[in-house]
């Protein structure tokens, strides 16, 4: 047991990732708006994509490449269809968890104010994102993966005490019953946001790939990170994930159903009516507690993204095109922050439209990856002895039908 307590890392890492605007922002408006009756989607769309997520570690422990040398192994076409949507979202992506984290930090550290740069006005908001992105980059230059890895540790132990503490309050100062009555949105705007909910829950399928790189780095530093150890790392870290969804869905049916509050897109205000409708409604003692874990929700999904999308960008174009050593893990990690900067400084108000295009974009393309990934774990290139169990073909099987079937019942309601 210890031994595999001690190789606890690319699990964390996912649910660092993975618990982020899911949690804060969708887990927390799905609370407030539905009371507990989403909670069937949260569970729903954890149980369906849990075996494609898991397929990343297993995959890259039994065969000691990622999931992105497999897809080179499968096909050219399929490789190339991944490089293509990972380069058309990871700089939505990417702006919309840096906002959310610069509207934090702006609510908790102190406004900077503005400042007119030519015919620009600089918000504090844009100048915590600028800063937010230096210290994500520098801890990842110069630290690497086992700084990452580190970090990321101390972050998720720290995010769920400091979730559990604030669930456990609400509920013991909530005179109201919870009402554990499901909801099936009816409307095109309810069922536009169950979609963009589910989503990113527990987060979009491609991090599956990311997990699968740092699994082999893991086991590069370590050399012990054997398939069952990443296994019980990733069943760790998947079901973190699931705890502090459930944790923030709570949290805002307790503090804000019905509460009349109408949530602005702006990453500023948003942070701001966050963080003072959990003190308003459970005390003063709240802003600390409901700061720190929202503020490490976000910067462990800004710091991990950051990181993730410049490695698969990284390896893909390696694998691609060959020989092309300046596109590497720096280049992307620069042109990655330089792209969020752009984006921002013209974006920054439309915080809601990122998220909702982002998220909605990761539901669409989540059966390509799920189906992607059944079939190359399925496949011989993947060891007999780590292949799907019989139980697990079926799951797999259950989990692409409900991908499917709920991406054409979106597209059909449009």
């Amino acid at each position: 047991m210890f031994v595999k307590l001690k190789n606890l890392g690319p699990g964390l890492l996912f649910a660092g990732a993975a618990i982020g605007v899911s949690h804060l922002v969708q887990s927390t408006r799905a609370g407030a708006d539905f009371g507990l009756g989403l909670l069937w989607a949260l569970l729903l769309v954890n149980l369906c994509k849990y075996p494609f997520f898991q397929f990343g570690p297993r995959y890259a422990t039994a065969t000691g490449e990622s999931l992105l040398d497999g897809y080179n192994k499968l096909s050219k076409g399929v490789l190339a269809t991944y490089y293509i949507l990972n380069l058309a979202t990871m700089f939505t992506i990417q702006t919309a968890v840096t906002i959310v984290t610069a509207g934090l930090a702006s609510t908790l550290f102190g406004d900077f104010g503005t400042y007119n740069i030519g015919n620009k006005i600089i918000s504090s908001t844009e100048i915590y994102t600028v800063i937010i992105l230096i210290v994500c980059i520098l801890l990842l230059l110069l630290g690497k993966y086992k700084l990452l890895d580190r970090l990321m540790k101390i972050i998720v132990i720290t995010l769920t005490i400091s979730t559990i503490i604030a669930v456990s309050v609400a509920l013991y100062n909530s005179s109201e019953p919870l009402s554990f009555k499901q909801i099936i949105p009816s409307n095109s705007l309810e069922i536009g946001f169950l979609i963009a909910f589910m989503g990113w829950m527990p987060a979009p399928l491609d991090v599956s790939v990311w997990q699968s790189l740092w699994a082999i780095e893991k086991n590069e530093n370590t050399n012990q990170y054997t398939p069952q150890s990443a296994l019980f790392d990733f069943n760790i870290g998947y079901l973190s994930t699931i705890v502090i969804g459930i944790g923030f869905l709570l949290l805002g049916v307790l503090v804000m159903h019905h509460s009349g509050e109408t949530f602005s897109n702006s990453a500023s205000v948003f942070s701001q009516q966050l963080i003072n409708m959990y003190t308003k409604n459970l005390g003063n003692w709240a802003y600390l507690i409901i700061g720190i874990a929202a503020f490490t929700t976000m910067f462990s999904t800004t710091l991990t993204t950051l990181d993730a999308s410049p490695r698969v960008m990284a390896k893909t174009t390696t694998l691609l095109f060959k020989n092309v050593s300046k596109l590497n893990y720096t280049f992307w990690i620069v042109l990655l922050t330089l792209g969020t900067v752009f984006i921002f400084l013209f974006f920054a108000s439309e915080m809601g439209l990122l998220i909702k295009v982002a998220t909605i974009l990761s539901f669409i393309t989540a059966p390509f990856y799920a189906i992607i990934n059944y079939i190359l774990i399925s496949s011989k290139h993947t060891p007999k002895e780590w292949q799907p169990s019989k139980k697990l073909h079926i799951f797999s099987w259950l989990g692409i039908l409900f991908l499917i079937g709920f991406s054409i019942w979106y597209l059909t309601t449009l």
